[in-house]
């Protein structure tokens, strides 16, 4: 139970990241030097990674059925295509369709998920090569023209999207198969750190060897395009946050902070739809979502924002086991007994 509870409060940390660099995004901040900028690129890309890896460590880890994991997948790409109405960057849809891809490998060995996701980011790379990864993108405004029309959802949602298919269900597919190892013990946890930690340095080194530019970004450890050492990167930043949580977790819980992180953790989702709809609600009713926030201000917002999901969701567990769209979720896909 405490490993489940340090991967809850991984959760959350990572849903953290994404709420701060979603708000850049949806504020339009100008990018600066200053140790906010750094902050929030450092991670993009990075806090997003955690999240789909962390989703992939509970399918390995729990008995759900392809059926019920189809069922949620479903839930979610409708969800999401609600929620791309409001934030074009929405990252549910994609969920959606990493859990389909999850729901194949499903009962497949730890060998066959890493062998399946050097597969999707191999196919990444090859689809990199062959299309234009620009189309459809208005890069000033970071809007996607062509979005609404079926050629250019699809493009957007295999292709070149904020989380497109491929590569980042390779993400999914890595949590898998970190799930089947046993995260409980030390010598995984330690294992887990020192790798991820070494993959990440290592990532670097590919883009400072090339000197064509157009090659060097897509070998690069940015988000955007999504090349292969970005994965490699993201694999690695998340199995650092991930064994450090596992490890220390005990001493975090004797401080008595531990239910501040894994209450909201476990109620991500609905978290999730509340940073856009609320969060960003607000900005756009203050006249905020104009750049003309700085990064220190974008990044304290986003902190009283955490900090109010945290308060909320200790608050709502103290009644309810689940969050209100994750005991929405489980009775949509649950199958029902007979």
């Amino acid at each position: 139970m405490k490993r489940l509870e340090a991967l809850d409060a991984a959760r959350f940390l990572a849903f953290c990241g994404m709420v701060l660099v979603n708000f850049r995004i949806a504020a339009q901040v100008a990018p600066g030097n200053d140790w906010a900028s750094v902050l929030i690129d450092s991670l993009e890309g990075r806090a997003a990674a955690l999240f789909v890896i962390l989703a992939g460590i509970g399918i390995g880890l729990s008995d759900v059925s392809a059926s019920v994991l189809l069922r949620r997948a479903a839930f979610l790409f409708v969800l999401g295509l609600i929620n791309m109405t409001v934030f074009d960057a929405d990252i549910l849809h994609f969920y959606a369709v990493y859990f389909v891809v999850g729901a194949v490998f499903l009962t497949a060995p730890a060998g066959a998920l890493w062998l399946a996701s050097l597969g999707v980011i191999a196919l990444a790379f090859v689809a990199a090569m062959l299309f234009n990864y620009d189309q459809g993108w208005d890069w000033d405004t970071l809007t996607y023209t062509d979005l609404w029309s079926l050629p250019g959802f699809l493009r957007n949602l295999f292709f070149n999207g904020w989380h497109p298919v491929f590569p980042w269900a390779a993400f999914l597919l890595i949590g898998m198969a970190l799930g089947r190892s046993d995260l409980h013990t030390i010598c995984v946890q330690h294992r887990l750190i020192m790798w991820g930690f070494g993959a990440a340095v290592l990532a670097l080194f590919p883009q400072m060897l090339i000197s064509d530019p157009e090659l060097s970004l897509y070998l690069g450890t940015e988000a955007i395009p999504p090349g292969p050492f970005y994965i490699v990167a993201g694999t690695g930043s998340a199995c650092v946050v991930i064994g450090l949580l596992l490890k220390l977790w005990p001493k975090i819980e004797k401080l008595r902070v531990g239910p501040m992180l894994t209450a909201p953790g476990r109620q991500s989702l609905t978290l999730y739809v509340a940073h856009i709809l609320i969060g960003m609600g607000i900005l756009e009713e203050a006249g905020l979502l104009d750049g003309s926030l700085s990064a220190p201000q974008t990044l304290a917002y986003a902190l009283a924002f955490c900090t109010v999901s945290s308060a909320y969701a200790l608050l709502w567990s103290r009644k309810f086991k689940r969050g209100p769209l994750e005991a929405l979720m489980r009775k949509v896909t649950q199958p029902r007994r007979a």
